[in-house]
C-alpha cells in the first residue's frame, strides 16, 4: 500500500481538531445571569458535528453523549473557547472528546467548564452507516485519550447489559437503597 492509500484509510487526530470562540451574550443567558446549559450542549453538539465530519468526510449524526458535567458557571461577556478532536474511531463511529473554557477577558482567568465525549456516527446520503478512516495516534496524550475511549465503551457495554438482561431483578438491588433519601412503598 502506497503512502497515498494508506491517508485515506487513516488521519492524523490533527487533521480534525477544532477550535471555535465565542463571545457569552445577554441572549443566551438564564434568570440567574449564567449561561443556559442547553446553549453550552447545543455548542459542543455542533462542535462534535464538525470535528467528525471532517474525519470522516460525510455527514454524522450524534448517537450518544456521555457525561456532561457543568464544573463552572459561564457568565455573560465571558469568552468560551470549545476544542474537538477525534479520541476515537470504529467501523462507522467515532468518539469527539470536547473541552470547554471561559476567560474573563478582563483578568484573562482561564476556568475549566466541562468536558464531555460525543459518540458520531458517518452517514450517507441514504442515512445509512459508512466505514470511517482509521486514527494516526501521533503523542501519548492521543494514545490516553484512545484508551480512555476504549474503557469508556468498555463500562458503557457492561451497563447495558447488566440492565438490559432479561433476567434483571430489582430485588437484587434494593440493598442499594438503603442509603438513599427514598421510600419504597409497593401497593
Amino acid at each position: 500500500m502506497n503512502n497515498q492509500q494508506d491517508e485515506k484509510k487513516y488521519k492524523k487526530v490533527d487533521a480534525s481538531r477544532i477550535l471555535i470562540s465565542e463571545l457569552m451574550q445577554p441572549s443566551n443567558s438564564n434568570f440567574n445571569g449564567k449561561i443556559h446549559g442547553g446553549y453550552i450542549l447545543n455548542l459542543m453538539d455542533q462542535i462534535a458535528f464538525a470535528c467528525a465530519s471532517k474525519h470522516s468526510k460525510t455527514y454524522c449524526v450524534t448517537a450518544s453523549v456521555d457525561t456532561v458535567d457543568f464544573l463552572n458557571p459561564i457568565e455573560i461577556g465571558e469568552l468560551l473557547t470549545l476544542k474537538a478532536s477525534v479520541n476515537y474511531v470504529g467501523n462507522t463511529s467515532m468518539v469527539v472528546g470536547i473541552r470547554v473554557e471561559a476567560e474573563n477577558i478582563r483578568t484573562g482567568a482561564i476556568k475549566h467548564c466541562n468536558s464531555s465525549y460525543f459518540t458520531m456516527v458517518a452517514k450517507d446520503d441514504e442515512g445509512n452507516s459508512v466505514e470511517v478512516p482509521g486514527l494516526i495516534l501521533n503523542d501519548k496524550q492521543e494514545i490516553r485519550r484512545f484508551l480512555k475511549s476504549l474503557k469508556r465503551l468498555e463500562m458503557k457495554k457492561l451497563r447495558r447489559r447488566e440492565f438490559e438482561e432479561k433476567d434483571f431483578s430489582p430485588n437484587d438491588y434494593l440493598h442499594l437503597l438503603e442509603d438513599h433519601k427514598v421510600k419504597v412503598m409497593l401497593p
